[in-house]
Protein backbone atom coordinates (compact mmCIF):
# COMPACT_ATOMS: atom_id res chain seq x y z
CA UNK A 1 0.00 0.00 0.00
CA UNK A 2 1.45 3.48 -0.94
CA UNK A 3 2.12 6.16 1.73
CA UNK A 4 -0.74 8.35 -0.07
CA UNK A 5 -3.79 5.32 -0.18
CA UNK A 6 -2.23 4.92 3.96
CA UNK A 7 -2.93 8.40 4.32
CA UNK A 8 -6.15 8.56 2.77
CA UNK A 9 -7.83 5.89 4.42
CA UNK A 10 -6.80 7.16 7.95
CA UNK A 11 -8.32 10.26 7.16
CA UNK A 12 -11.59 8.74 5.92
CA UNK A 13 -11.69 6.64 9.14
CA UNK A 14 -10.94 9.48 11.40
CA UNK A 15 -14.07 10.97 9.78
CA UNK A 16 -16.01 7.72 10.18
CA UNK A 17 -14.97 7.30 13.85
CA UNK A 18 -16.62 11.02 14.85
CA UNK A 19 -19.93 10.45 15.93
CA UNK A 20 -23.24 12.20 14.96
CA UNK A 21 -23.82 15.51 16.28
CA UNK A 22 -27.91 16.38 18.05
CA UNK A 23 -28.71 17.79 14.93
CA UNK A 24 -28.75 14.47 13.13
CA UNK A 25 -30.61 12.40 15.92
CA UNK A 26 -34.73 12.12 15.93
CA UNK A 27 -36.75 10.74 18.80
CA UNK A 28 -40.02 8.76 18.29
CA UNK A 29 -42.42 6.45 20.77
CA UNK A 30 -41.37 3.09 21.26
CA UNK A 31 -43.63 0.42 20.21
CA UNK A 32 -46.63 -0.02 22.66
CA UNK A 33 -45.44 3.32 24.22
CA UNK A 34 -42.23 2.04 25.53
CA UNK A 35 -39.41 3.76 25.93
CA UNK A 36 -38.22 6.32 23.39
CA UNK A 37 -36.39 4.95 20.29
CA UNK A 38 -33.55 7.12 18.99
CA UNK A 39 -32.51 7.01 15.05
CA UNK A 40 -30.89 9.20 12.13
CA UNK A 41 -33.18 10.21 9.42
CA UNK A 42 -32.53 8.16 6.22
CA UNK A 43 -31.98 11.55 4.14
CA UNK A 44 -29.50 12.80 6.96
CA UNK A 45 -27.10 9.38 6.85
CA UNK A 46 -27.16 9.57 3.12
CA UNK A 47 -26.22 13.31 3.08
CA UNK A 48 -23.67 12.39 5.50
CA UNK A 49 -22.07 9.72 3.34
CA UNK A 50 -22.18 11.98 -0.42
CA UNK A 51 -20.63 14.45 2.15
CA UNK A 52 -17.95 11.28 3.40
CA UNK A 53 -17.69 9.05 0.56
CA UNK A 54 -18.48 11.83 -2.15
CA UNK A 55 -22.08 11.57 -4.26
CA UNK A 56 -19.94 8.87 -6.61
CA UNK A 57 -18.18 7.47 -4.03
CA UNK A 58 -20.52 4.45 -2.75
CA UNK A 59 -23.79 2.96 -4.48
CA UNK A 60 -26.45 0.61 -3.53
CA UNK A 61 -27.88 -2.27 -4.71
CA UNK A 62 -30.89 -4.08 -3.32
CA UNK A 63 -29.80 -8.16 -2.78
CA UNK A 64 -33.34 -9.30 -2.00
CA UNK A 65 -36.75 -7.99 -1.27
CA UNK A 66 -39.62 -10.23 0.08
CA UNK A 67 -43.28 -9.08 0.95
CA UNK A 68 -43.91 -11.09 3.94
CA UNK A 69 -47.42 -10.45 4.58
CA UNK A 70 -49.91 -8.45 2.90
CA UNK A 71 -53.14 -8.68 4.98
CA UNK A 72 -56.27 -6.88 3.12
CA UNK A 73 -59.49 -6.30 4.69
CA UNK A 74 -62.52 -6.52 2.63
CA UNK A 75 -64.85 -4.72 4.84
CA UNK A 76 -62.93 -1.50 6.04
CA UNK A 77 -61.04 -1.72 2.14
CA UNK A 78 -58.03 -0.98 4.44
CA UNK A 79 -54.62 -2.85 3.74
CA UNK A 80 -51.40 -4.20 5.91
CA UNK A 81 -47.94 -4.40 4.31
CA UNK A 82 -44.74 -6.07 5.69
CA UNK A 83 -41.74 -6.31 3.55
CA UNK A 84 -38.02 -6.96 4.30
CA UNK A 85 -35.28 -5.89 2.06
CA UNK A 86 -31.32 -6.49 1.95
CA UNK A 87 -29.05 -3.56 0.35
CA UNK A 88 -25.49 -3.94 -0.17
CA UNK A 89 -23.69 -0.69 0.37
CA UNK A 90 -20.27 -0.65 -2.15
CA UNK A 91 -17.78 2.06 -1.61
CA UNK A 92 -16.01 3.32 -4.68
CA UNK A 93 -12.81 1.24 -3.13
CA UNK A 94 -14.90 -2.03 -3.52
CA UNK A 95 -15.37 -2.24 0.07
CA UNK A 96 -18.90 -3.20 1.10
CA UNK A 97 -21.72 -4.11 3.77
CA UNK A 98 -24.51 -5.71 3.85
CA UNK A 99 -27.50 -5.44 6.02
CA UNK A 100 -31.34 -5.90 6.17
CA UNK A 101 -34.13 -3.53 6.22
CA UNK A 102 -38.10 -3.93 7.26
CA UNK A 103 -40.67 -1.56 6.25
CA UNK A 104 -44.52 -1.64 7.07
CA UNK A 105 -47.90 -0.21 5.88
CA UNK A 106 -50.79 -0.57 8.34
CA UNK A 107 -54.49 0.32 7.38
CA UNK A 108 -53.58 2.01 4.30
CA UNK A 109 -56.20 2.63 1.90
CA UNK A 110 -54.82 0.42 -1.17
CA UNK A 111 -53.09 -2.55 -1.77
CA UNK A 112 -50.85 -0.57 -4.18
CA UNK A 113 -50.27 2.33 -1.70
CA UNK A 114 -49.13 0.07 1.09
CA UNK A 115 -46.46 -1.91 -0.60
CA UNK A 116 -45.17 1.08 -2.43
CA UNK A 117 -44.73 2.91 1.66
CA UNK A 118 -43.58 -0.76 2.64
CA UNK A 119 -40.65 -0.94 -0.01
CA UNK A 120 -39.50 2.10 0.19
CA UNK A 121 -39.22 2.14 3.99
CA UNK A 122 -37.85 -1.56 3.89
CA UNK A 123 -35.20 0.13 1.44
CA UNK A 124 -34.66 2.61 3.11
CA UNK A 125 -33.96 1.22 6.74
CA UNK A 126 -31.70 -1.65 4.80
CA UNK A 127 -29.55 1.04 3.96
CA UNK A 128 -28.87 3.26 6.80
CA UNK A 129 -28.26 -0.26 8.64
CA UNK A 130 -26.01 -1.34 5.61
CA UNK A 131 -24.06 2.43 5.95
CA UNK A 132 -24.15 2.32 9.91
CA UNK A 133 -21.09 -0.33 9.47
CA UNK A 134 -18.83 2.03 7.78
CA UNK A 135 -18.85 3.91 11.73
CA UNK A 136 -19.91 5.93 14.38
CA UNK A 137 -20.90 9.24 12.30
CA UNK A 138 -22.97 6.88 9.99
CA UNK A 139 -25.01 5.55 12.87
CA UNK A 140 -23.44 2.93 14.41
CA UNK A 141 -23.31 5.87 17.64
CA UNK A 142 -26.55 5.27 18.11
CA UNK A 143 -26.55 1.88 19.41
CA UNK A 144 -23.85 3.21 22.18
CA UNK A 145 -27.09 3.45 24.59
CA UNK A 146 -24.90 5.99 27.22
CA UNK A 147 -23.75 8.12 24.04
CA UNK A 148 -27.57 8.21 23.03
CA UNK A 149 -28.78 9.20 26.60
CA UNK A 150 -25.93 12.05 26.67
CA UNK A 151 -26.52 13.28 23.29
CA UNK A 152 -30.91 13.55 23.37
CA UNK A 153 -30.21 15.96 26.31
CA UNK A 154 -28.95 18.74 23.79
CA UNK A 155 -31.87 20.83 22.12
CA UNK A 156 -30.93 21.83 18.52
CA UNK A 157 -32.26 23.66 15.76
CA UNK A 158 -33.03 21.42 12.59
CA UNK A 159 -31.49 20.88 10.04
CA UNK A 160 -31.22 23.38 7.40
CA UNK A 161 -31.50 21.98 4.01
CA UNK A 162 -32.19 25.74 2.44
CA UNK A 163 -28.73 27.02 0.33
CA UNK A 164 -28.57 29.91 -1.71
CA UNK A 165 -27.31 30.07 -5.24
CA UNK A 166 -23.35 31.73 -3.58
CA UNK A 167 -23.23 28.64 -1.06
CA UNK A 168 -23.63 26.20 -4.44
CA UNK A 169 -19.86 25.31 -5.52
CA UNK A 170 -21.12 24.12 -9.42
CA UNK A 171 -17.74 21.62 -11.21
Amino acid sequence: MSNDTAIKIATLQAKLNKKLGPEYISQRPGPGGGPKLTYAEGWKIINIANEVFGFNGWSSQIINMTTDYVDYNEESKRCNVGVSCIVRVTLSYGVFHEDVGYGTAENAKGRAQAIDKSKKEAVTDAVKRALRNFGSLLGNCLYDKSYTQEITKIKVSPVSTARNDSELELI
